[in-house]
């Protein structure tokens, strides 16, 4: 059988974080004798020489070389490459993982797209991804429709053959930045580029020990005489214009302005701060045209502005005054609606923990930024552009899930809003407001939600600030009363919204990841039961949205003798957005008795039964009474006791979000 890829891991000192590496390629959905892994050991001095060895002797697709150090993972690639007898070839650090049907889908998607590289939806454990190019699928793509340009580390899937025919191979020896240079040529050169955005292809990890290649400290001359070479690359293959600006743009944006930034510069200590300025500042002033800045969104501009200025105390300034602004949400509403949970929301930039202000001058919206009249007349000189783009600003709902941290971009209607401040003529700030609709079958990128846990984020972009907080902490009372679990698809998948302890973010849990289901029956009561006895029939009201009717279970234990009894039940919909519960009952088998019950929904999770706060009393005669059981509550809190259900915080109010933590802090004593 043809080998369809060849996965090339370049090895050096992983220790054991080559592990989930390892384990990852071991669980690939392609059959062994379609695919090979190639570890180049590029002198390892710890245990894993020896590791992999093992594993090569125990697995006929797993291969080892082994060569003197060379300082870097370029040459180790390239012997890869050399060695490679796959199809693709595709890269991943001994570090790093990939998702067990990674290798089968990404050569598919190639193959179907005629593709020279395949871009695999990438997820950052502690370490930053593109997020934009990945919002969805992009079968055909290139450099000027898609933001390729954004990812440039090498943990793609390349056709050996193009490889081969632009003799396409990194740069060697110790150095930085040689996947940028080998990527974008790669970009420019191929002739299809296909992005899989709704599997999780790659997972970039930061190690524990944050000992990553990529997380050193660098030599600012070597590093920027490196970025330099891509530059190169850039010049070599595209022409003088607006395509080759929007290409420099990405290293002036992410590896120059983005470092001179908030709290990434503030943290770097004063002298090396200054040192990192210099030599970006010689790149920007030998290298960058006016076009190249001026596609920077506006708080970008003022930066790339001084630092060609030369103006570091200014960049200072601006970076205090950057690191303080923040995203705000407010939760105003959530509801399950045909199996889809509604979701709005209000959401604004803050500065200090006040709201962010803007200016318009009669003309236009400006920022106002932390700078002295003197360092923004010399911004405007340089032609940078203050003004507010207001009417771009976007705010996103997105889901993150809390193991892999996969993410994924909901569907958002939005208004945008400006709301004068009191006492300061032409100043206003802006409000976003927004709904979206989460479908759990299809919020994935098309796909379903997979089991886990998700967290809920709003993710707000203006004016060259992207900034993210959690939902749900503030909420509306409204949001509060419509949260609710559902039943949705088929085969059915649970999905439970809840509020997280102690600080109450929105979450939701898919197919029972949590041991929350029991604490939304606790409000059940006698009331919300009917019981007949000709025919023997139990109906309860759920406070559970359905699709359509499901199968479900119920379990009956005498509390006496401890004896069981099943019984088939179904969930059906109803008008009002609850559930019907309804179930035969064998009065025969029940006669004198207290029965409890517990339901196992319909998921394709876990399924664990929930125990229900209600008990049936059965007499000898057939007679049945309903009855809440006391020990309901105690039991639950026996099993959590440190649970407590925060309050909601009401928008803008600090007293009662003062009160509720006194009231918090006071429970727990």
């Amino acid at each position: 059988m043809p080998i369809k890829v060849s996965v090339v891991i370049p090895v050096y000192n992983p220790g054991k974080y080559i592990e989930d590496c390892i384990t990852s390629l071991l669980r690939q959905s392609l059959p062994d004798d379609e695919y090979e892994a190639i570890f180049v050991n590029d002198g390892s001095t710890d245990d894993t020489p020896a590791r992999l060895d093992r594993l090569a002797a125990e697995h006929a697709n797993m291969h080892v070389i082994h060569q003197e150090a060379s300082g870097w993972s370029g040459k180790p690639r390239n012997v890869g490459i050399a060695a490679a007898k796959g199809e693709f070839i595709q890269f991943v650090d001994n570090d790093d993982w990939l998702g067990d049907e990674a290798l089968e889908r990404m050569y598919s998607y190639g193959v179907e797209n005629k593709a020279d590289v395949i871009v695999g939806k990438m997820v950052g454990k502690g370490r930053g991804v593109p997020r934009e190019l990945f919002r969805k699928n992009r079968p055909h793509a290139n450099v000027d429709n898609a933001p390729l340009i954004d990812s440039l580390t090498p943990h793609k899937m390349f056709r050996k053959e193009f490889l081969d025919r632009h003799n396409l191979r990194y740069m060697e020896g110790r150095r930085r930045l040689e996947d940028h240079v080998f990527v974008t040529e790669a970009y420019l050169r191929a002739e299809n580029i296909s992005v899989l955005s709704d599997y999780l292809c790659y997972y970039h990890v930061k190690r524990d020990d944050a000992s990553n290649a990529g997380f050193q400290r660098f030599d600012p001359v070597g590093y920027f005489k490196n970025l330099r070479e891509a530059l190169d690359v850039v010049e070599e293959l595209t022409e003088p214009g607006p395509l080759r600006d929007k290409l420099f743009r990405r290293w002036l944006r992410n590896e120059m302005v983005e470092r001179m930034r908030g709290q990434r510069l503030l943290k770097l200590p004063e002298d090396y701060r200054r040192e990192v300025f210099d030599e970006i500042h010689k790149v920007v002033v030998e290298r960058f045209g006016p076009g190249v800045a001026a596609g920077l969104p506006p708080a970008q501009q003022i930066v790339a502005a001084l630092i060609g200025a030369g103006r570091f105390a200014d960049i200072e300034e601006f970076a205090r005054w950057e690191s303080g602004i923040k995203a705000s949400g407010t939760l105003d509403s959530l509801s399950w609606d045909t199996g889809v949970l509604t979701v709005g929301f209000t959401a604004t930039l803050t500065s200090g923990g006040e709201p962010l202000t803007f200016r318009n001058d009669g003309r236009q919206d400006l920022l106002v930024p932390s700078l002295s009249q003197d360092s923004m007349e010399a911004v405007a000189l340089l032609g940078a552009d203050t003004s507010a783009p207001l009417g771009k600003s976007r705010a996103d709902l997105v889901l993150r899930e809390r193991t892999s941290g996969a993410e994924f971009f909901q569907p958002v209607e939005l208004t945008r809003e400006k709301v004068a401040v009191k006492g300061q003529e032409g100043h206003f700030r802006q409000v976003l407001r927004a709904g979206s609709r989460v479908d759990p079958l299809s919020a994935a990128n098309g796909a379903g939600l997979d089991a886990g846990i998700w967290d809920v984020l709003v993710r707000i972009s203006s004016c060259g600030w992207s900034k993210e907080t959690r939902l749900g902490a503030v909420r509306s009372q409204a949001a509060g009363r419509g949260r609710g679990g559902a039943v949705v698809g088929s085969p059915a998948h649970l999905v439970l919204p809840y509020w997280t302890d102690p600080h109450g973010n929105l979450s939701l849990d898919v197919d029972q990841r949590t041991d929350r289901l029991p604490y939304e029956f606790a409000g059940l009561a006698p009331v919300d039961v009917t019981v007949t006895t000709e025919p023997g029939r139990l109906a309860v009201v759920l406070p559970f949205h359905v699709q359509g009717e499901h199968a479900a279970a119920l379990k009956l234990t005498d509390v006496a003798s401890g004896r069981t009894v099943a019984l088939p039940a179904t969930l059906i919909a109803r008008v009002t957005g609850d559930a019907d519960l309804n179930a035969d009952l064998p009065f025969g088998e029940l006669a004198d008795g207290r029965w409890r019950l517990e339901l196992t929904l319909p998921s394709t999770g876990a399924g664990e039964p929930v125990a229900l706060p209600l008990a049936l009393d059965v007499s000898a005669s057939g007679g049945v009474v309903v009855k809440r059981l006391a020990a309901f509550a105690a039991d639950l809190a026996a099993k959590d006791p440190g649970r407590r259900r925060p309050a909601p915080r009401p928008a803008g109010s600090t007293i009662l979000r003062r009160a509720a933590g006194k009231l918090r802090r006071a429970l727990k004593k």
